[in-house]
């Protein structure tokens, strides 16, 4: 039976979705040796997801530096608290490799800000907002993607928390890690739907725009 996925996800729908979180190990990094070894065992792996937090800024102007890289396969993700150890050279090696696909979504972001505190070549990455196009995909939030395909929601209450407290709370550290651990997820299954054609996609129709003249009649 197809899989039935949509170019555009419904987002009033997601509230009603049950709630996603990573069910495996996380390791906070907070000095260049156990960068080191977290490095070795990530690119042991055969696929790493990838994301990076920045506190928030509210006021015009101003920017912060990212405070965090998180960095998963499916049992053990890793935050690497960036704002602490900065990006030695075990993490360059990390972001320069070419060998083990790293997946993430919008990585220019990400790899803009990563720049600001070190300078690398990049290395393997896949980037989610492109390869969804293939399928016919036109939403570009981690949410809506993962909603589309698994009909689970990814609760996004921490995005704006400050990634520079002294120390992580455990809902900080949760959502880090099931932004990255979705990424893999989601890469695997568009990668056999895509393979396997075992798919549907169903366009949405796009509302006709409303004019002027026929909103005034509306609000009559």
């Amino acid at each position: 039976m197809n899989k039935v996925i949509y170019n555009k996800f419904d987002k009033s729908r997601i509230s009603q979705l049950p709630r996603v979180t990573f069910p495996g190990r996380i390791v906070v990094i907070l000095n260049e040796t156990e960068a080191e070894k977290a490095v070795d065992y990530l690119l042991s792996r055969d696929i790493i997801g990838i994301d990076t937090e920045t506190r928030p800024v509210f006021k015009k102007g101003h920017r912060r530096k990212v405070a965090l890289l998180q960095a998963c396969d499916h049992d053990v993700c890793f935050l690497f608290r960036l704002n602490y150890i900065g990006i030695p050279d075990c993490i360059k090696r990390f972001l320069e490799d070419t060998t083990v696909p790293k997946v993430g979504l919008s990585l220019s972001d990400d790899m803009l800000m990563l720049h600001q505190r070190a300078n690398f070549k990049p290395g393997y990455f896949i980037d989610l907002q492109d390869y969804v196009k293939s399928l016919g995909i036109e939403d570009m939030s981690l949410q809506k993607l993962y909603a589309n395909v698994f009909h689970e929601r990814i609760a996004k209450r921490e995005q704006l928390s400050n990634w520079e407290n002294e120390v992580l709370n455990d809902k900080q550290k949760l959502y880090a890690s099931t932004d990255a651990w979705t990424c893999i997820k989601l890469y695997e299954r568009l990668h056999e739907m895509k393979e396997t054609g075992d798919y549907k996609l169903v366009v949405v129709p796009t509302p006709e725009p409303v004019t002027p003249v026929e909103a005034a009649h509306k609000s009559e």
